[in-house]
């Protein structure tokens, strides 16, 4: 999907919504990189721990947490299986549901703005109806497998 990121919704009410409840929303730090690498491989699989290790490898590292408490609720992540790509992002299934999956990809999405690019793309993207809703997201046709094609999985 692409993303027009000169037109995406305001941050702050996002931040707002979550803060309310009690999140925090971060960039991530080096430090913590084994944690959140670790956590999102043991929640949503190797792939995705392998694209989180990638972000931390980047100053300032293109991954940003969510927490409550110093526990990971959740993650997002840019610019790791390719350069201008947002993704993967998740969030730990008991917190769903209250923002901060949309606090996390907007954070993400406003700092890859702000980093100068105009477009983001999102591949294989999830839940396409929520990204057209929420961001006015675009499928863009004959791009499924696209850069994932010819992969290795395990």
């Amino acid at each position: 999907m692409l993303v027009r990121l000169y037109d995406l919704p305001p941050l702050e009410p996002a931040l707002t919504k979550v803060k309310a409840q009690g999140f925090d929303i971060r960039r991530g730090l080096a430090p913590e990189k084994h944690l959140v690498a670790g956590w999102a491989g043991s929640t949503f699989g190797p792939t995705w721990q392998s694209e989180c290790e990638v972000g931390f490898g980047f100053a300032p590292p293109t991954v940003f947490v969510a927490t409550c408490d110093r526990q990971l609720l959740g993650f997002a992540c840019y610019d790791t299986t390719a350069k201008g790509l947002f993704g993967p992002t998740g969030v730990d299934e008991s917190a769903r549901g209250q923002g901060i999956g949309t606090a996390l990809m907007l954070t993400a999405l406003h700092a890859m703005h702000a980093n100068g690019y105009a477009y983001a793309v999102i591949g294989s993207a999830g839940p396409v109806e929520y990204y057209r809703c929420a961001l006015g997201a675009m499928v863009i046709e004959h791009s499924d497998p696209g850069l994932y094609a010819g992969m290795l999985w395990s």
